[in-house]
């Protein structure tokens, strides 16, 4: 099968996604800045979660372009990642709605480690496909970054328990790490 079905059926579910997080940011009442105040925890859940969205995003845009042809495995392992960014909205609104509190952050934790680990299997399902020396197994490599993700988002997800606070902080940390541009698949695509 050949990957365009994939790749918009993708778009097309991450462009919702988006859609329905920015509609859980309500209008406030009231007309001064004053009112805009118990909107910030919100606001500020939904800055990050639109930055990891937007990650995967483009991740699963460049990962698709060393790809020429998808399998039934390789469908079932999106609708896999698919499944665990959908979730995104409901705890990014669970965790801004409640100020970031313990449970909240380490549920969207886990969301986060479930989508990482999706990911990840995405990567080894179009890797076991196109085989160990195809641009894809080349471009991924070692995949240090979405490893070391995982191990993060694991250690977040417990302390979140101890101090929120820093659990997001991690949660940031990671966000930042894979904002910085990652070159594989460009190399791979344009030597």
């Amino acid at each position: 099968m050949l990957k365009g079905r994939l790749e918009a059926f993708s778009d097309g579910v991450i462009a919702i996604i988006i859609t329905i997080m920015v509609l859980e940011l309500k209008v406030p009442h009231g007309n001064d800045l004053a009112a805009l105040r118990p909107l910030i925890p919100v606001f500020l859940s939904y800055v990050l979660s639109f930055i990891y969205i937007g990650i995967y995003w483009n991740n699963h845009h460049h990962l698709l372009q060393v790809v020429r042809l998808v399998n039934g495995r390789i469908l079932w392992a999106n609708l896999h990642l698919l499944f665990w960014l959908s979730l995104v909205p409901f705890v990014t609104g669970w965790m801004g709605e409640n100020n970031f509190a313990a449970l909240p952050v380490a549920l969207y934790g886990i969301v986060l480690l479930f989508s990482a680990s999706a990911y990840f299997i995405l990567t080894q399902t179009l890797i076991y496909h196109h085989g160990k020396d195809s641009p894809i197994a080349i471009a991924v490599g070692k995949d240090f970054k979405g490893k070391i993700s995982m191990i993060v988002y694991a250690i977040a997800i417990l302390l979140s328990f101890i101090n929120s606070w820093l659990a997001c902080i991690l949660y940031i940390l990671v966000a930042i790490m894979w904002l910085i541009p990652d070159r594989r698949i460009e190399r791979i695509l344009f030597p």
